[in-house]
């Protein structure tokens, strides 16, 4: 335990490391895609183009199909990627997937599939505000009619594993050329999605964070990266274009080869501080990585976490990154962010305690591991669930 701290105050996780000197974006600065283009960026107000439109001046690259052969920067070679996308669709607006839908909408046209018609209906009238980390302000095409849909040339499905099989279901025999990346916490997210599609898929993890106040309003709290990798046979190349368009919008991304060890790094860490959270009531801070004295928080969710990361060697890809150590570097950085199991529970929502702890617990029992910590955080969290009035 002591040589583990000792590494995680020498070394930390690539994922959460916060660039050196890194300033709020702002809504007048030019993104890598638009340098490229000689093309000023979107403008508040700015009169709304296309279908599925968004703020920006209307020039002659506004033309259809002209977005959809242009060139992005990749941020981290310098080198240009040919990009063709030219309409992306966020599949579920919470927290996570309105980042996003902000995000993107400054930089390539956005539609958005809601849950609800009056979300839908709300980003039509009122657009969707970012704020926090960004400042910024979309004009978005929504509605919650999935056959309503445009065509479009990425998806990304960012509702919750509750809804994940409906959500799929809605998407069947639709945008047949379309890549669709899933970002879904635990386990198993391609396969359903793929049981209703031969879409390419794209495997994705974000650590990014933030607070939904609104259905037109999402605060960018903790400005961390998205992970993506293929899955089955699509190809490296059109990971590394949509990893440049995230990174074009403003957001963190970064693509690997091999996604499955960072998926077991996000599955432990998640499980953990997510089970604990609902438990508790506490947000994810200080709390979860004290270790100081024998009574600490700190103590337990290092062994859960202790437990999680057994289960991920035994399955054989073990972690690409430490859970415990991104556990220090992310309380460390005080954001207090509350995680969306607590959010769920206080709500008395249904949680997804079944895609993210229930698979940890699955995969040990499939590999002959015991977590008796795990197994009985899971069982607390569907006990909690019960308790609903």
């Amino acid at each position: 335990m002591g040589r583990r701290r000792r590494r995680a105050r020498g070394q930390r996780s690539r994922l959460l490391s916060p660039r050196r000197g890194e300033r709020r974006r702002r809504v007048r600065e030019r993104s890598p895609r638009q340098a490229a283009l000689g093309r000023e960026p979107p403008r508040r107000g700015g009169r709304v183009h296309g279908s599925c439109s968004r703020l920006a001046p209307v020039g002659a690259d506004q033309r259809p199909g002209v977005r959809a052969a242009t060139l992005a920067a990749d941020a981290s070679t310098g080198a240009r990627i040919g990009v063709v996308i030219g309409r992306v669709c966020i599949v579920g607006a919470g927290t996570i997937g309105s980042l996003f839908a902000g995000h993107l909408a400054q930089v390539v046209d956005v539609c958005v599939l809601t849950r609800r018609r009056e979300h839908a209906q709300a980003l039509d009238e009122h657009g969707l505000r970012v704020t926090g980390r960004s400042e910024l302000t979309a004009r978005l095409e929504a509605t919650a009619d999935p056959s309503a849909l445009p065509d479009f040339d990425l998806g990304i499905v960012c509702c919750k594993g509750t809804d994940l099989e409906t959500v799929a279901a809605s998407l069947e025999g639709r945008a047949a050329q379309a890549t669709l990346m899933t970002v879904q916490n635990g386990l198993g997210a391609e396969d359903v999605v793929r049981r209703h599609g031969d879409w390419p898929l794209i495997s994705a993890i974000t650590f990014m964070s933030g607070t939904r106040h609104s259905d037109t309003e999402v605060e960018y709290i903790l400005d961390a990266a998205t992970w993506l990798g293929p899955y089955e046979e699509t190809p490296l190349a059109r990971v590394r274009e949509v990893e440049a368009l995230i990174r074009s919008s403003g957001l963190r991304a970064q693509a690997f080869e091999d996604l499955r060890p960072l998926q077991w790094s996000k599955l432990v860490f998640n499980a953990t501080v997510n089970g604990v959270a609902a438990l508790t009531g506490l947000p994810h801070d200080f709390h979860f990585a004290s270790e100081a004295e024998p009574t600490d928080l700190g103590r337990l969710v290092h062994a859960l976490m202790e437990e999680g990361t057994a289960v991920a060697q035994a399955a054989g890809p073990g972690t690409a990154d430490d859970p415990w150590e991104m556990n220090v570097h992310a309380t460390g950085r005080g954001s207090g962010h509350y995680p969306s199991m607590l959010e769920d529970v206080n709500a008395e929502r249904p949680t997804e305690v079944e895609s993210i702890n229930g698979a940890l617990v699955r995969e040990a029992e499939r590999l002959g591991v015991e977590i008796p910590l795990q197994r009985s955080l899971y069982a607390l969290v569907r006990a909690r669930e019960a308790s609903y009035s």
